[in-house]
């Protein structure tokens, strides 16, 4: 039998990245294109935890699913862990990667690189339609550079160098960043969760 895990994602990027991970476990991926009347769901929480839970307990108690949700973003120290749950939308309501980047670069004009320290964190939350949640964490450490480089990833990722490394997310492969980064991380500890809980029709455990 497979069961079916619903992501609280349109994005076919993640769509993609979670079914790779998941590879080899009787698991089918929808998401909410494959679910009718979803209402929006305000990411109002002031933490990333906060966030991917409320989407993923919401999301499964609507649609019936067990629900996959995740909530991530760019913690820079020196600027107090901005910009945090407010990464997408950074420069404002309207913003893009563009304006996000361009607004950071110029909150660290003038900072040396050892006031450049930074991470990213990804959760990813884990709901039943019954409202119980399992939440798990990846991080990956490192610091942000002066100026964009690369021309892949999204994000913040020309600008964010991880630790260990000379080149920015946007100038490693996919593959190689998928490996290092805080939402692989994650992934690969939630596809350890699933592994030990049912995905459909049984509560999972609360934590």
């Amino acid at each position: 039998m497979v069961a079916k895990l619903l992501l609280a994602s349109r994005n076919r990027h993640k769509i993609e990245e979670l079914q790779q991970m998941l590879a080899g476990l009787k698991i089918e991926v929808i998401s909410l294109e494959d679910v009718a009347d979803m209402p929006l769901i305000e990411e109002d929480g002031k933490t990333f935890s906060e966030n991917a839970s409320k989407k993923a307990r919401l999301t499964a108690m609507h649609t019936g699913f067990t629900c996959l949700a995740d909530d991530s973003g760019l913690v820079v120290d020196a600027l107090g862990g901005q910009p945090g749950v407010y990464s997408a939308r950074f420069a404002g309501e309207d913003a893009d990667d563009r304006k996000n980047n361009r607004k950071l670069m110029q909150m660290l004009q003038g900072f040396d690189s050892e006031r450049r320290q930074a991470r990213f964190i990804c959760v990813i939350a884990i709901s039943d339609p019954q409202g119980n949640i399992c939440t798990v964490e990846g991080k990956c450490e490192g610091r942000i550079h002066y100026e964009e480089r690369g021309k892949g990833g999204f994000g913040y990722d020309p600008l964010f160098i991880p630790e260990g490394y000379s080149q920015t997310f946007a100038e490693l492969s996919r593959e190689e960043k998928n490996r290092i980064s805080h939402r692989g991380q994650a992934l690969l500890k939630a596809r350890t969760l699933l592994e030990k809980i049912p995905v459909t029709g049984y509560p999972l455990l609360s934590e």
